[in-house]
């Protein structure tokens, strides 16, 4: 497996991540742990250095799938976690986004030892919490990093000014977003630039867009019980149907690579910038290999004109998530000393 680096050439990864989250969480019925725990390591098996998890996946069931896959390897991996969430520690309930300090300290102390390890490789604030300056949140986590706790800072979907102020105060190493080809707004809204100004790696989520890109859904696909697809616009029959096309263009691309679409998805990211580590998902071993293996296509400058070109006739259909969940992206946290 190729490696890449992240955050100014300090964090060194694999080219194609995993994320864990759908092992036990968001996509219906969960992994069973032994089988979870096996996959994870079957990624290992294969050169994925770079897990991500978080606090809010299960929740804390995912942290103890992932810590217990890769104890055995833990000086051979780099495990990202994440806070930002008021869980309620004995029922589970998630009552809204925090990131005030004492929130950030209990979830970094419970994804420790959830996780088994002395320090977190990299820890993300999930999603900006309106009612705190960034300034607290990052110099919360930079008495984190003294203290031995955590290694390297991220922020996940923050705002572009909520960014640079974070990183005036502890260096932002990783910014996740997604982004794939069927979400591209990264490019237009500058958080792609500010990570090309500041020298901040970036790691596209839902990068095969939440399964559509793999040409195996379409509009007759129906979603279990417990599919957080259910309720995003984009996954409604009318909207699947009219971004088939999306799916029809990779596959054209794909049958010329003698690859599968998902694998074009993935090497289009891979070509965007050389600190792009997209993190696809998976609860199967076969699925697992055909991600891994879009490291291994090339895409020319001439594909990447075709892709575009064709890309820009496709109109996309349908949020990418519902208005709740749209509401805690791109948000900007509030000056210090505005009284919130």
């Amino acid at each position: 497996m190729q490696t890449r680096k992240l955050g100014g050439g300090k964090l060194e990864v694999s080219a194609i991540g995993f994320g864990c989250m759908g092992i036990s969480f968001s996509y219906g019925t969960p992994l069973p742990k032994e089988e979870g725990i096996k996959l994870i390591r079957a990624a290992v098996e294969r050169g994925v250095t770079f897990f991500d998890t978080a606090e809010v996946y299960g929740p804390f069931v995912n942290e103890e799938v992932v810590g217990e896959a890769l104890r055995s390897v833990r000086d051979r991996v780099v495990i990202a976690t994440k806070f930002g969430f008021d869980i309620d520690f004995k029922t589970g309930e998630n009552r809204g986004v925090s990131s005030r300090p004492e929130r950030i300290r209990q979830a970094v102390e419970g994804s420790l030892r959830r996780l088994g390890i002395e320090t977190i490789d990299l820890l993300y604030q999930h999603r900006v919490d309106p009612n705190v300056p960034i300034e607290d949140v990052a110099g919360t986590v930079k008495a984190l990093i003294a203290e031995g706790k955590v290694r390297h800072f991220g922020m996940s979907e923050p705002g572009v000014q909520t960014l640079r102020r974070a990183h005036a105060v502890q260096p932002v190493a990783v910014v996740q977003n997604e982004y794939s080809l069927w979400w591209r707004a990264p490019e237009g809204n500058g958080i792609l630039a500010a990570c090309d100004e500041l020298g901040i790696g970036f790691v596209p989520y839902s990068p095969l867009g939440k399964g559509f890109l793999t040409g195996a859904m379409n509009k007759d696909t129906r979603l279990g019980e417990g599919d957080f697809r259910r309720n995003v616009p984009r996954f409604a029959p009318e909207a699947m149907e009219k971004n088939q096309a999306l799916v029809d263009l990779l596959k054209r691309v794909a049958s010329e690579k003698r690859a599968t679409p998902a694998q074009i998805a993935l090497a289009w990211l891979l070509a965007q910038r050389p600190y792009v580590v997209p993190i696809p998902g998976t609860t199967k071993v076969h699925r697992l290999e055909e991600n891994l293996g879009a490291a291994n296509i090339a895409l020319s400058a001439a594909d990447l004109r075709d892709i575009e070109k064709a890309g820009a006739q496709i109109h996309i259909e349908g949020e990418r998530y519902a208005p709740p969940q749209m509401a805690m992206v791109g948000r900007e946290a509030p000056p210090r000393g505005s009284g919130v």
